[in-house]
């Protein structure tokens, strides 16, 4: 996953009404309702069926810390789908999605181009539209440069021109480099 899908994940994760399971037990019977089989548990995981149901059993309760990550990952990703999807669709059609980031940005200009080689340091709210377009292309398996690339039409319609008032030879905004990127909708 790159920066802009781990973004919006983390941002799902806080529209939680309530929180995934706890236990290991609990945490492997909730993927089998959702995967169906050991099986599938098992590839999901990236161990073997026996591990699988030895955690279900509660046989095993310590599993190896990259293992309890992926457990804890594929909960989460699967938790409350229908509490994602109404906030995405409220933030597409009506809320707009925040961006907070510190990044490198670079424009072109009629006077020119520039990598302006200083992090800035933006919290923007982007319109409805921007956000749409952003989930959109995650659903259709857009790459983050793709990503980055709607993110940062956004911030020069909202930031850099400030909706039409100033900047206005200003014809194309890259983010070149992130240190760090979080959205909220």
């Amino acid at each position: 996953m790159g920066e802009i899908e781990d973004a919006i994940e983390r941002a799902d994760r806080e529209a939680f009404t309530r929180e995934p399971p706890k236990t290991l037990q609990g945490r492997i019977n909730y993927l089998m309702k959702q995967l169906k089989t050991t099986k599938a548990v098992a590839a999901e995981l990236g161990v073997s069926q026996r591990s699988v149901e030895r955690y279900r059993k509660g046989e095993r309760k310590h599993p190896p810390k990259d293992i309890t990550a992926k457990i804890d990952g594929a909960v989460r990703s699967r938790w409350q789908p229908q509490v994602r999807k109404r906030r995405r669709k409220q933030a597409a059609a009506t809320g707009g999605i925040t961006v907070e980031t510190r990044a490198r940005f670079g424009y072109t200009a009629s006077v020119g181009s520039t990598d302006d080689g200083r992090f800035r340091r933006l919290t923007v709210r982007l319109p409805a539209t921007y956000a749409q377009r952003l989930f959109d292309a995650r659903d259709t398996g857009a790459s983050d440069q793709e990503m980055r690339g709607i993110i940062a039409e956004g911030f020069k319609e909202v930031y850099f021109q400030d909706g039409g008032g100033r900047a206005m030879g200003l014809s194309d905004v890259e983010i070149n480099d992130i240190d760090y990127l979080d959205l909220d909708y």
